[in-house]
């Protein structure tokens, strides 16, 4: 597939569901298979770089008016012998995908490269260690101005604020993460720290996980995040990844985040029901 100008994670999947349906997911299966996955992501991002550097190659290549077999001999012929044959084969079969623009098929073709580097950190054992440090470390974001205004600042070079992200996170966390945190710095349309959510989103769909974002005043016990893993398991027939936020504005009891719905069962939402019902 190709890479997008500014599509990115955050607006490809609703694309991606709402206008060409399985798509995405034939792809998914296509990076599924066995392949080498030492190298896999390096490629697939070279190439993603490659494309936003040429308009006319990105179109050529999810052009609906030429023959699917056509795109894909036009994604081998570029590609071949300057990227991994596993690299190769997942262009290939992107292009021959009927995508909505050139920019949802790039899009789509740096998803791939985020759930390459998402398998390599499974391969080492460390795919969630990988989510719960990107989690971590987008909360350190979003709650640090400077950092977030550094990071979203164009007139630094993206190699310094890609640094910057290195410089954060060296000799801290998994390789994985400081890789897929220095790529979210390129992230156009959405915010840093909501490109690392979508991130986390990724890796719990490798181990077909959902995520949930449980905004508490004070830490909870081991005790209590069995009970709401396991009750939020129940509700949703899936394994759930429970990632702990402290925040000030929860008066007792505690907000739930999983995908598009809110659980409100703080002392707040209740006070301020209850004065709705007398206004």
């Amino acid at each position: 597939m190709s890479l997008g100008d500014d599509a990115r994670l955050g607006a490809l999947d609703t694309v991606l569901d709402d206008e060409i349906g399985g798509g995405k997911g034939l792809v998914d299966r296509v990076l599924n298979r066995p392949a080498p996955i030492e190298t896999l992501a390096t490629d697939l991002f070279g190439v993603v770089d490659a494309l936003q550097g040429s308009v006319a190659l990105r179109r050529a290549l999810s052009d609906p008016g030429t023959p699917e077999q056509a795109r894909r001999q036009l994604a081998h012929g570029v590609l071949d012998g300057k990227v991994s044959k596993a690299a190769v084969n997942v262009v290939a079969e992107a292009a021959a995908v009927r995508w909505a623009g050139p920019r949802t098929f790039v899009s789509a073709i740096e998803r791939q490269a985020i759930r390459a580097e998402l398998a390599k950190a499974d391969a080492a054992g460390q795919l969630e260690e990988t989510e719960d440090e990107l989690f971590r470390f987008g909360r350190l974001v979003a709650s640090n101005p400077e950092v977030r205004e550094a990071l979203a600042d164009r007139a630094m070079g993206l190699e310094h604020r890609q640094e910057l992200v290195q410089d954060l996170l060296r000799g801290k966390v998994s390789d994985s993460t400081v890789v897929l945190a220095q790529r979210a710095v390129l992230a156009r349309e959405r915010t840093f720290d909501h490109t690392l959510e979508e991130y986390v989103n990724l890796a719990a769909e490798q181990k077909n996980r959902l995520v949930a974002t449980v905004r508490v005043a004070r830490p909870l016990t081991d005790e209590q995040l069995d009970r709401m893993r396991s009750a939020l398991a129940r509700q949703t027939g899936r394994p759930v990844t429970v990632q702990v936020v402290l925040d000030e504005q929860v008066i007792g009891g505690v907000r739930v985040e999983l995908g598009d719905e809110v659980i409100e069962g703080t002392v707040a939402a209740k006070l301020e029901e209850a004065r709705r019902l007398f206004t």
